[in-house]
């Protein structure tokens, strides 16, 4: 069985010193050693931005995609080879601006794969312009005055789409995040893990230091109940938010993969995919 450090490559990440991203990075290398993968057992797939390098510094099949486009090519690999463990990853831009409509279609679907979006509430690859995930009055290069728009709530968003998996860490905490990811990995349907990861250079308010003051694990919860979808919305709203921890998971609910007519027949990545000169001239006779 593969350890950790056998998802590790030689291409040294060039994040700015101190960015959460090295312990994402960190954190799915070990949930992938954990759950007992290979690394040719694991598909990476990455957007555009500082987290979109992620794909690049793993030891495993990698994609890294165009802007916000990591989900539908996730999905892609996921229906083609049912064999491979998929992850999905990318930045809240990435993620919560240009792919927002990929994401709230992937999570309806219950795609059988996890994603990971790494959350610094700021475009830090262009240099800092606020991004869907800046709070209203936020100041950046493009907002000099402060933004005037509202900031979007992921995790009450993936609930309202119908999410089964959602769940939220910071980039500090590394077993939490580890095991999340393995949870994530483990659930038959599609996974959210949003993490709280913040950039160093760029965004001065959203601190290491102001998350520690501000988040609450929802293991400190009173009575909190995870399978509960009403209660994991109250505790959204009430917290605004900021929380870490399973939020909310549906076990009951089947995956696309498994309503799929014949999906569990030969996967196509198996599949003999030949074409004789019979099938040829009965697939070009359909479109005369």
């Amino acid at each position: 069985m593969a350890t950790f450090k056998e998802f590790r490559n030689n291409v040294k990440p060039n994040w700015c010193p101190g960015c959460g991203d090295f312990s994402v990075q960190a954190a799915m290398q070990r949930a992938a050693a954990n759950v007992g993968l290979e690394p040719e057992q694991l598909a990476v797939v990455s957007g555009i931005g500082c987290s979109g390098r992620i794909s690049g510094y793993i030891n495993s099949y990698g994609f890294h995609g165009i802007h916000g486009r990591a989900l539908p090519i996730a999905q892609g690999v996921k229906m083609a080879n049912r064999d491979l463990t998929v992850i999905a990853s990318g930045g809240d831009g990435d993620g919560f601006a240009i792919g927002m409509g990929h994401t709230i279609h992937a999570i309806r679907r219950n795609i059988d794969i996890t994603y990971i979006v790494m959350d610094n509430q700021i475009y830090g690859l262009t240099k800092g312009q606020t991004s869907p995930r800046s709070a209203a009055g936020f100041k950046t290069k493009s907002t000099p005055q402060g933004s005037i728009e509202q900031a979007i709530s992921p995790m009450e968003m993936a609930l309202t789409a119908g999410a089964t998996f959602v769940a939220q860490s910071f980039s500090t905490d590394l077993k939490d995040l580890t095991a999340l990811i393995e949870a994530g990995i483990r659930h038959k349907g599609f996974s959210l893990i949003n993490v709280f990861s913040p950039c160093v250079t760029y965004n001065k308010v959203n601190t290491y230091d102001w998350f520690k003051e501000n988040l609450t694990k929802l293991s400190d919860v009173q009575g909190y109940d995870s399978s509960s979808r009403e209660m994991a919305m109250q505790t959204l709203m009430k917290h605004d938010g900021l929380v870490t921890g399973l939020i909310y998971q549906n076990t009951e609910r089947l995956s696309y993969q498994e309503l799929v007519n014949g999906y569990s027949d030969t996967p196509l990545a198996h599949a003999d995919l030949k074409l004789d000169q019979e099938h040829f001239d009965k697939l070009v006779a359909e479109f005369m």
